[in-house]
């Protein structure tokens, strides 16, 4: 699985714009082949950082989302960042939940 992390600073006072025309992609990014999941947060306390994180099977996939029209106005969209956008993408070899919290809970030191 890879996630792919947009961060993007809205300038002063266009917050509500440019966080609906982010809210606007996620729906048709869903949609995409190997999207996994695709969501949008307002980050706290910074009230102007907006994150998009889209889960993705493979490498095949999102270069295919990379590729792609949806991507294209997602880029734009970066353009209008007041900062310099952050985008990164982490290749996740293992998922662990609670059982892992239980494990090194239980086990003594």
């Amino acid at each position: 699985m890879i996630i792919e992390l947009l961060s993007i600073s809205a300038p002063h006072g266009k917050k509500q714009n440019l966080g609906n025309a982010l809210a606007s992609l996620v729906g048709p990014i869903q949609v995409q082949r190997g999207c996994l999941r695709c969501r949008l947060f307002q980050d706290w306390p910074a009230e102007d950082e907006l994150q998009m994180e889209a889960r993705w099977d493979s490498k095949e996939n999102l270069i295919s989302h990379l590729q792609s029209e949806i991507y294209k106005k997602l880029l734009l969209l970066m353009e209008l960042s007041a900062t310099a956008p952050s985008l990164e993408f982490f290749s996740v070899l293992e998922i662990r939940g609670l059982d892992l919290v239980e494990a090194a809970r239980i086990r003594p030191n």
